[in-house]
């Protein structure tokens, strides 16, 4: 009897010390599950790449026994930041063009100077800025919409951020391909390159529907079906855009697309400022996520989106950055989170509306939900991909704390990120990268800012 007690003690300790790579622990654990659980004193217990346990520290201590802890006893550990949408490699023309409305931006600065400076190692040095910015930020995932995407998820891969990376297809010439039939046989030959990958989602993005054709659009939406990989597009970002499309064709943007049948697959749409009912009721029909970007909308004057009502007819609806260039000169979620808020608040004229734990929901299961990836991130849950970050709550802005969601969005910054887990590998600690040399990265994003300052005095 004493010997069968002896051995059930001897299973009940080696089951209660299972192995596993890592824990971590904070003061608080904000998971973001469907009771939205804030778990005081708690940790997340991680093996490869997966989430095996979420929990008090106490409990989490007790079942499992880590090759490596990160304990942070003054910070909160939350599931990564999810970016909708971003151009990473226009980093390098941080700030070339400001204070000036959306096509005099692109048509008279941006559109001039990819021709002169954009190839594939300016996407790879430019996007290596962006991954550095955006994971010492939070980001575990962006969503991203340039030239050279393959060489985009490349340094992805290398920065080990997770993305759904979209190739651009654009009715004129552009670097890497000269007409959109060039555009969609190089997006093929990527999807097949990364499809499965444990990182990169592929995905087609056909730039606007004013910078494309109507066949354009049909054949993008054809080859992203044949590999299941979503759609990226530019949506109603100003009312020009709409001013110009009703004029031409007698609908909305929104409208036109549908009955292209542009909307019959995965589709993430960006902005959708004027976007009215009858535009908010297809793209809920359709389940097309949307990537609302607060700072950019507002620093181009395009609008307001309607986000309170998007969220009420349960569209899901993301964060983006959009990103520097003039649109928004940084990839902070925490600030889009703030300003997403507060800017709901300012056009509705009324201080309840999107609340902070709705906002913080945008930037991470919200985000997730608009990507179609909500079962694999977005929040901290038992089989879910290790994405998660922890932040500092020894600093002076985080002093004192009432309300941990009142807290991430209005008071902490991405400057007060120290640690980020994606796919169950740490990519930044303490605040600093582990897989990004920083020092070569800024060395070679200050020759690059020379040549483009040059090559734009030369215009």
């Amino acid at each position: 009897m004493l010997r069968s007690f002896s051995i059930l003690l001897l299973a009940a300790t080696t089951l209660a010390a299972a192995p596993c790579d890592l824990i971590l622990s904070a003061r608080y654990v904000v998971t973001m599950d469907a009771r939205r659980q804030v778990i005081e004193n708690g940790a997340v217990a991680v093996r490869d790449s997966r989430i095996l346990a979420v929990g008090t520290k106490a409990a989490i201590d007790r079942d499992w026994q880590p090759k490596r802890r990160i304990d942070r006893p003054n910070a909160l550990i939350t599931p990564g930041l999810i970016n909708t949408h971003t151009h990473a490699a226009m980093s390098l023309f941080r700030g070339i063009a400001d204070d000036m409305k959306l096509q005099d931006w692109l048509n008279n600065f941006i559109f001039p100077a990819e021709a002169k400076n954009v190839n594939a190692e300016f996407v790879r040095w430019g996007t290596r800025l962006g991954a550095l910015e955006m994971l010492l930020s939070g980001t575990t995932t962006f969503t991203d919409m340039y030239y050279f995407e393959d060489v985009v998820a490349e340094v992805a891969k290398e920065a080990g951020i997770r993305g759904v990376l979209g190739e651009t297809v654009i009715g004129f010439p552009v670097a890497d391909n000269k007409t959109p039939a060039d555009a969609l046989k190089y997006t093929e030959k990527y999807l097949q390159r990364f499809k499965g990958d444990a990182l990169v989602v592929p995905a087609v993005a056909p730039h606007a529907l004013y910078t494309n054709s109507d066949e354009t659009l049909k054949a993008a939406r054809a080859l992203a079906n044949k590999y299941n990989a979503p759609i990226l597009i530019h949506l109603s970002e100003t009312k020009k855009e709409n001013d110009d499309n009703q004029a031409k064709r007698k609908q909305s943007p929104t409208q036109t697309l549908q009955s292209l049948g542009f909307f019959n697959g995965r589709t993430v749409a960006a902005h959708c400022v004027w976007v009215d009912a009858a535009d908010q009721a297809i793209l809920k029909t359709t389940n097309t996520g949307v990537a609302h970007c607060p700072s950019s909308n507002m620093k181009l004057a395009s609008g307001a989106a309607p986000v309170v009502d998007m969220l009420k007819r349960g569209i899901n609806v993301g964060l983006g950055p959009d990103g520097p260039a003039g649109s928004n000169n940084d990839f902070d979620m925490l600030e889009e989170a703030d300003l997403a808020a507060k800017l709901q608040k300012l056009i509705r004229n009324d201080p309840e509306a999107l609340p902070a734990k709705q906002a913080f929901e945008m930037a991470t299961i919200g985000g997730a939900r608009a990507l179609g990836l909500d079962k694999e991130i977005g929040s901290l849950e038992t089989g879910k991909r290790a994405d998660l970050i922890t932040i500092n709550l020894d600093v002076a802005n985080a002093v004192p704390l009432f309300d941990p969601y009142s807290q991430i969005v209005y008071a902490l910054k991405g400057s007060n990120v120290l640690d980020v887990v994606v796919n169950g590998k740490e990519v930044v600690r303490d605040h600093r990268s582990v897989t990004l040399d920083q020092a070569a990265i800024l060395a070679k994003a200050r020759e690059y800012g020379i040549s483009v300052a040059q090559s734009v005095k030369k215009r």
